[in-house]
């Protein structure tokens, strides 16, 4: 058996499930690479706990460099170029050459492609802008919250949802009877579309029965950070004391500059094996598109991004040893959905039935929530 080596770039969810399922299936002769920029895995749902206050940084977070004690090799740079052709990456001005390539990059934050919004508000998609959002809410003393999605398609559908409810529940229990309205403001006609209209009606309700104002369909075109004051293409304005949004998404530059990405502007993939047009050449998780019957995306989600690596590394182990089976991603999944007051809901289901998603939504409850908190704390101790 030749020697092999797997390149696994980013250090996500899908990122590090792929590097550390293979190191347990290959021989040590082969070699697995990991390469990051950061030096931090966050645990990106607890970002929601963090921005109310309910979770610390180094609660969420975890060293990169521990999977090195597990047998991968971790770099820690940017990633300047890929060759998919050659499965060449250029990493810190130095050339990296694999047998097999995992691109699982994510998707870049683009706040900037809204004038204003960067300066208004808090990204609470980001480490940093969850921080500020804490920081903001900590000393609110306003009375007008809004919630806003920049665009209509976005990682993690949910999150949104449950920051306007986690936000709401934390004003209202720090601040009493003092007034409070919360607004969430939403480029997409409903919350969770993909994942079936019994979903996203059920998320709507959820919303609604908190006292939450929803507003589906407004896009944001600019926003006055001085005045505080938000423009949508409709004509309408929102003015607001506390803004948190999620940015507009785009593929990152080195992954356009690839010609891994199609007309959609992410990276097309076999939706069962994962791989690309080229091959050994593998795509996951967020920086990936593919297509439901009903004409939408497959959501970009953790969970997703984890199913996919399961099968990417079941593949590729079979392809290097020729031992156990391959494997077709299935397209199930489901997620938490936190509503506050240390409760969550939960949906689940299989987002490739067709002609449309069947996604049930299970009602909220304590226990889902101590559902994830439990997988919250399984998921740091396992990887790392």
């Amino acid at each position: 058996m030749a020697d092999k080596s797997v390149l696994v770039l980013g250090g996500g969810v899908g990122g590090v499930v792929t590097a550390v399922e293979l190191r347990k299936k290959l021989p040590k002769q082969h070699k697995i690479v990991l390469v990051d920029r950061e030096h931090q895995h966050v645990f990106a749902p607890s970002l929601l706990w963090l921005m109310v206050g309910m979770r610390e940084q180094t609660q969420i977070s975890r060293p990169l460099d521990r999977l090195q004690r597990k047998g991968i090799e971790v770099v820690h740079s940017e990633i300047e170029r890929i060759e998919p052709e050659s499965k060449k990456v250029t990493v810190g001005g130095k050339s990296l050459s694999a047998d097999y390539l995992v691109v699982s990059l994510g998707a870049d934050l683009a706040p900037e492609a809204i004038p204003g919004l960067s300066e208004a508000g808090h990204n609470f998609y980001t480490l940093k802008g969850a921080q500020g959002l804490r920081a903001s809410l900590e000393k609110f003393d306003g009375s007008r919250v809004v919630v806003l999605t920049a665009a209509p398609a976005y990682k993690c559908p949910a999150a949104p949802y449950e920051a306007a409810m986690l936000i709401d529940s934390y004003l209202r229990r720090r601040n009493g009877s003092k007034p409070l309205s919360t607004d969430l403001y939403a480029a997409e006609p409903g919350p969770m579309r993909t994942a079936g209209m019994e979903a996203s009606k059920g998320v709507e309700q959820l919303i609604k029965a908190k006292g939450i104002t929803y507003h589906p369909e407004h896009q944001v075109v600019s926003v006055d950070a001085k005045a505080r004051r938000i423009r949508f293409a409709n004509g309408t304005e929102a003015e607001f004391d506390v803004l948190a949004y999620v940015p507009p998404h785009r593929a990152p530059k080195v992954i356009k500059e690839s010609g891994l990405v199609d007309d959609s502007g992410w990276v097309a993939v076999d939706r069962q094996t994962m791989e690309t047009r080229f091959p050994g050449v593998y795509a996951l998780g967020d920086v990936t598109a593919i297509p439901l019957k009903m004409g939408k995306p497959l959501p970009k989600a953790g969970v997703f991004a984890h199913a996919q690596a399961e099968v990417v590394v079941k593949n590729i182990a079979h392809s290097i040893t020729g031992k156990g089976n391959g494997a077709a991603f299935d397209g199930v999944g489901k997620c938490f959905i936190e509503i506050g007051d240390g409760k969550a809901g939960v949906g689940s289901g299989n987002f490739f039935a067709e002609p449309a998603p069947e996604v049930k939504l299970y009602p909220a409850s304590w226990r889902w929530h101590m559902g994830k908190v439990l997988f919250e704390k399984l998921w740091l101790w396992k990887w790392f």
